[in-house]
């Protein structure tokens, strides 16, 4: 994120007209969010965020693997809980 206290320059880019709608969307489902997130933010984020190079940091490999774990837990709970919902089911149908 940039700071107050970040040196700012214009510059100006032509994007397409799908690029522009895809933007305004992201723009518009951050505020959605409660975050408030400006055009000009988000595509310095974008920038902040391209790796040329393809790869990734260890730092973001870790969080990501951590998020597919917490969300693969909570699957697996959800899972069992349905489980035992049809066995009951099936249990008074029988």
């Amino acid at each position: 994120m940039q700071t107050a206290q970040t040196n700012l320059i214009r510059k100006q880019f032509l994007i397409s007209e799908s690029q522009i709608k895809k933007l305004d969307r992201l723009v518009k489902s951050t505020t959605a969010q409660g975050k408030k997130t400006s055009a000009a933010e988000m595509v310095r984020n974008a920038i902040d965020a391209y790796n040329p190079d393809g790869a990734t940091n260890d730092l973001e490999a870790s969080e990501l693997i951590g998020l597919v774990h917490t969300r693969l837990q909570e699957a697996i709970k959800a899972t069992k809980k349905a489980n035992r919902v049809v066995a009951a089911g099936l249990k008074e149908l029988s």
